[in-house]
């Protein structure tokens, strides 16, 4: 994609939506580094339904590890891997209070030392928690990248790296959740709805979806 494509690319996704967010409920870096880590293979929602009892009563390393590895998993097992989640949980709760204060470090090399925590998640805490302009790739940006050819790649990182040479420095910020949101609503693995699409004309991809029929 010529570089003015992916500068309009851009200026159309933050023109339609100029804050965009990401759906998992949260409301410290604390309880967002949870959330995304109890997302991995499942839906936003399926993860919503659960924060939201299990933050009532443990929104902080120190009352995770309260509850408990058995508290937490009764509390979680609606999602998918939950055995496995509540181990990493109670895990990286630990090592919050041991080697970092309790306090949830802003580094991704720190990041990726607690257990669970991958650079797809280390990354989504940087850009949602602090604000700092990393891209993480999942599904649907990886999707996205290579589908539009805005940064073809074979692997997430590299995706994610060619992402953030090509993304214009005005854009860094937001571009994480614009292209996420557009993989997830319009730009889907099976059908993509390009009859709807606000880049269509910038997008290589064909064929397109046809409109559907009034």
């Amino acid at each position: 994609m010529k570089k003015a494509d992916v500068f309009e690319f851009y200026r159309r996704l933050a023109e339609l939506n100029p804050e965009p967010e990401g759906e998992l409920i949260w409301t410290s870096p604390y309880t967002l580094l949870v959330a995304v880590a109890l997302s991995a293979q499942a839906t936003d929602i399926s993860v919503n339904l659960a924060t939201r009892k299990l933050f009532a009563v443990a929104d902080t390393p120190e009352k995770m590890l309260e509850l408990g590895e058995e508290g937490l998993r009764d509390l979680i097992k609606t999602i998918g891997l939950f055995n496995t989640k509540a181990k990493h949980v109670i895990a990286l709760s630990q090592r919050l209070i041991d080697q970092f204060g309790g306090e949830v470090p802003q580094t991704r090399e720190a990041l990726e030392t607690l257990p669970g925590v991958g650079r797809k998640t280390a990354n989504v805490v940087l850009n949602t928690a602090f604000g700092q302009p990393t891209i993480a790739v999942d599904t649907h940006l990886f999707r996205v990248g290579n589908r539009t050819k805005l940064a073809p790649g074979k692997t997430p990182l590299e995706v994610e790296l060619k992402l953030e040479r090509v993304t214009p420095a005005p854009f860094l910020r937001h571009a994480h959740h614009w292209l996420i949101l557009h993989g997830r609503y319009i730009c889907k693995a099976r059908k993509p709805e390009c009859w709807r699409c606000p880049v269509e004309d910038l997008c290589p991809f064909k064929p397109k979806s046809p409109a559907p029929q009034s």
